[in-house]
């Protein structure tokens, strides 16, 4: 069956200048009738690909049954598929220059097997009736910056498990969490990442699908209902966002034509070393447009209200944790990253034009000016500044003798002070009330001050307890 192209001229030509806010409506797998016949249709961007197919679970993985079709010089492959149904796993099969041939997770797959399998799956968006029309109402209006906001930040693989072991669903969480969110006066709920990846231990910040949350807890639709539940108890729902590097794993988006496509080719720019994984190229249109469209789909079809953005200082400095000799300066020498400077002053115009009242934070820490100014004015655009130095410095300062403390840093414009439940990816489980420079009942008291100090400072963000 001849595939009808479904993106426009147009489409390409945003796509190409890195402005197709949508593109994920149609880039990816999407179930859909042509001439009465029901199928998907598969579009992928692999500009310096040989020959693409579609492989999947309706033809056995063979390449050679569908192979899909260039759009002109667009870099793009199409094709739509009869009898393909919504839960069919597929992947792309892609063979490039130099014999290079790999078999592709999508992109923009909507859903994903749960690991170690890693193909993509077939899910329908369409469907899901949100009721929380009265809750995004009421976020367009409110000015966040005058209100008070204490934020609950959860892993939710080990904020609770079911019978000492199984994660909770979504749904389950809905029914347990939000309660005791609730419960404790707080505003919103941060979620570590979510996003589809294929290591636990990453706890989601090596984020393999952008565009699918993770399948450990539910559906996507699933994940829907988790996010309407807490608007309809007026709790605001913020994700970690990870756009400043991704992992290696062979089906990711690494040499993913062949070439060094989402990646710089040259190390020194487009891997870290310490994390293992491969850096952004920001100034390819293609790719900070993925990356732009995917923060509008969080917010446009997961109705989220915010975003953390993960590890901004090592996208501001090309020299973060390098050694000298293994970076490379600017055009103009300096060591600050312009590509990721702009991309992040374009993510959040976008977001916040397109979006009122979303939220979006910086989770940086180092001395990098106007992070949380307007873009007009200089700044990155930031409402807030995720000021993980205040967690650091605080838990020095409470762990002294009281003869050796001097006063701490007071606070800065727009910035949220946190306590993280991620301090037990550094082996600090031993949690606040251990780091106290004091004993027994005292400990007790000064963990009590330094959680009352936090809660009355601007931008105070309250520390999650472990559950059991």
């Amino acid at each position: 069956m001849e595939t009808k192209r479904k993106l426009t001229d147009f489409d390409l030509f945003l796509l190409g200048k890195g402005e197709l806010y949508r593109a994920y409506e149609k880039l990816g797998a999407h179930p859909m009738e042509e001439n009465g016949t029901a199928g998907v249709y598969f579009s992928v961007w692999a500009p310096n690909a040989k020959n693409v197919s579609v492989i999947g679970s309706f033809n056995n993985w063979e390449a050679w049954i569908h192979p899909m079709k260039p759009i002109g010089n667009s870099g793009v492959w199409e094709r739509f598929i009869p009898g393909v149904k919504e839960g069919d796993q597929y992947k792309f099969e892609i063979q490039g220059p130099s014999g290079f041939w790999a078999q592709k997770a999508d992109p923009y797959a909507f859903y994903a097997e749960m690991r170690p399998r890693t193909a993509s799956v077939v899910y329908d968006l369409s469907r899901y009736q949100w009721n929380d029309a009265a809750w995004i109402e009421q976020r367009a209006q409110t000015k966040w910056h005058e209100r008070p906001i204490s934020v609950y930040e959860v892993h939710l693989g080990s904020w609770r498990r079911q019978d000492g072991w199984r994660w909770l669903t979504y749904h389950e969480l809905a029914g347990q969490l939000i309660p005791y969110v609730k419960e404790m006066g707080y505003t919103h709920i941060e979620l570590m990442p979510i996003a589809e990846h294929p290591f636990d231990g990453s706890w989601g910040y090596q984020t393999g699908g952008y565009y699918a949350p993770t399948s450990r807890f539910g559906t996507p639709d699933d994940f829907r209902h988790f996010v309407d539940r807490c608007h309809q108890e007026n709790i605001g729902v913020i994700l970690d966002w990870v756009p400043a590097h991704f992992p290696k794993d062979a089906h990711g988006l690494g040499y993913f034509d062949g070439t060094h496509l989402y990646e710089h080719a040259d190390s020194r720019k487009g891997e870290h070393k310490d994390w293992g994984t491969l850096i952004f190229n920001y100034g390819r249109n293609e790719v900070s447009g993925f990356l732009l469209s995917n923060a509008a789909f969080w917010a446009r079809e997961y109705h989220l209200d915010g975003l953390r953005v993960d590890a901004v200082a090592s996208m501001l400095y090309l020299d973060y944790s390098r050694k000298e000799g293994e970076w490379i300066p600017n055009q103009y020498g300096g060591r600050e990253n312009l590509e990721a400077i702009d991309f992040l002053k374009h993510f959040n115009s976008m977001i916040h034009r397109e979006f009122p009242g979303f939220l979006t934070f910086a989770e940086e820490s180092t001395a990098f000016p106007q992070v949380s100014h307007p873009v007009d004015f200089g700044g990155l655009g930031f409402d807030f500044k995720w000021n993980m130095g205040w967690m650091n410095d605080t838990l020095k300062y409470f762990s002294k003798d009281p003869i050796e403390i001097r006063q701490p840093a007071a606070a800065v414009r727009l910035h949220v002070h946190p306590s993280r439940q991620e301090t037990a990816l550094h082996g600090l489980r031993n949690r606040t009330v251990a780091r106290m420079g004091c004993r027994d009942q005292p400990r007790l008291e000064a963990a009590g001050l330094r959680t009352a100090s936090k809660t009355k400072s601007p931008g105070g963000q309250t520390e999650p307890p472990l559950q059991q």
